[in-house]
C-alpha cells in the first residue's frame, strides 16, 4: 500500500538529505520538508502558506524534472523569517525599499534545551551559523513570481540581517527597520496587518489560524513566554511600531519557532498543498 506523503526533518549531511527527498518523490511519495537541501531549486516551492501558496503551481514542473506523477517535493523555509516576513508582506504595495531585521532566537532551532545546553543560560551568543544568510536570501523567494513554470526570486527589497541566539527556550523575537517608496501612515500599517489573511483563512484550513497577525498596543509586547503560543502557536504577534529617524518605521515581532516555524508549518503546508489537490 502506497504512503499518502511524508514529512521530513532530518539530521544528516546535504547532499545526503537531497538524495533521501528525491528517492521519496520518484517512489510517488509528495515530500514536505523542513530541511534546507532543497530550498534553493526554482522548481521546488517554498511555502508561507499565507503569503506564497500559489507558488504551489510549479510542482508541475518539478514533477516534469523528476519523471513523477505525483511525488514532489515542497519545502518550508528558515524559521528566522517566519516572524518579519508575515508583517512585511502585507505592506509590499507601498513599495518596502530596505529591511534591517534583528532576530534573536530561542535554543529549542537549535535542537536543545536548558538541560542540554547549560551555557546559555545567562548567555547570549552572537552567531548561528549560515542562518543570516538564509534570513536575507530566502525572503526574496518567498517574495518571488512564478514565470514559466519556475520561481524568480524577488530582487528588492534589500535585506540585511543579524541573527542571535537567546536565553529562550521557544519563540524568535525580531527587531525590525522598514523603508518604503510610498511612506504609510501608522494607521494604514496597522488596518492592512488586522485585515491581512491568506488562502488558509479563506479555506478554513484545520491548522490556519483564524489572526494570522496580531498587534498589541503595550509597549512590552509581544513577550516570547507570553505570546509565543498565541492560536496554538500559528500566530504571529507585532508590537511596538514607531516612526525611526534612519529608516521609516520600526517594530518588533515574535513566532513560534517550533510550531509557526517548523511542524507546524509544514502541517499548514501539507493542508494546504492537500486541499489544493496536489496530493490527489
Amino acid at each position: 500500500s502506497q504512503v499518502d506523503f511524508v514529512f521530513c526533518a532530518v539530521d544528516m549531511k546535504k547532499d545526503e538529505i537531497k538524495a533521501l527527498e528525491e528517492a521519496y518523490a520518484k517512489a510517488e511519495c509528495p515530500v514536505i520538508s523542513n530541511n534546507s537541501a532543497n530550498r534553493g531549486y526554482a522548481d521546488v516551492p517554498m511555502i508561507v502558506p499565507e503569503i506564497n501558496a500559489g507558488h504551489a503551481e510549479v510542482i508541475t514542473t518539478q514533477r516534469a524534472r523528476l519523471g513523477t506523477k505525483r511525488g514532489f517535493i515542497a519545502v518550508k523555509s528558515n524559521c528566522s523569517i517566519q516572524s518579519y516576513v508575515p508583517a512585511l508582506s502585507p505592506l509590499m504595495g507601498y513599495g518596502i525599499t530596505k529591511v534591517l531585521a534583528c532576530t534573536y532566537q530561542a535554543i529549542s532551532g537549535a535542537g536543545k534545551t536548558f538541560e542540554t545546553w547549560p551555557e546559555m543560560l545567562d548567555n547570549l551568543i552572537p552567531f548561528i551559523g549560515g542562518e543570516e544568510e538564509k534570513s536575507e536570501l530566502e525572503p526574496m523567494k518567498v517574495w518571488g513570481k512564478v514565470v514559466d513554470g519556475k520561481i524568480v526570486n524577488a530582487v528588492t527589497p534589500a535585506i540585511t540581517t543579524q541573527c542571535l541566539r537567546v536565553p529562550v527556550s521557544d519563540g524568535h523575537t525580531a527587531a525590525v527597520f522598514v523603508s518604503f517608496e510610498k511612506k504609510p501612515s501608522k494607521e494604514e500599517i496597522l488596518k492592512l496587518w488586522k485585515e491581512f489573511n491568506g488562502v488558509p483563512q479563506d479555506l478554513d484550513l484545520p491548522s490556519a489560524p483564524k489572526q494570522f497577525l496580531n498587534y498589541f498596543e503595550e509597549d512590552n509586547r509581544p513577550q516570547a513566554k507570553l505570546d509565543r503560543d498565541l492560536e496554538k502557536g500559528m500566530a504571529v504577534s507585532i508590537g511596538r511600531l514607531r516612526e525611526d529617524s534612519q529608516y521609516d518605521y520600526k517594530f518588533v515581532c515574535l513566532s513560534h519557532n517550533t510550531i509557526r516555524g517548523a511542524a507546524g508549518g509544514a502541517v499548514l503546508m501539507a493542508e494546504l498543498l492537500a486541499a489544493k489537490g496536489y496530493m490527489d
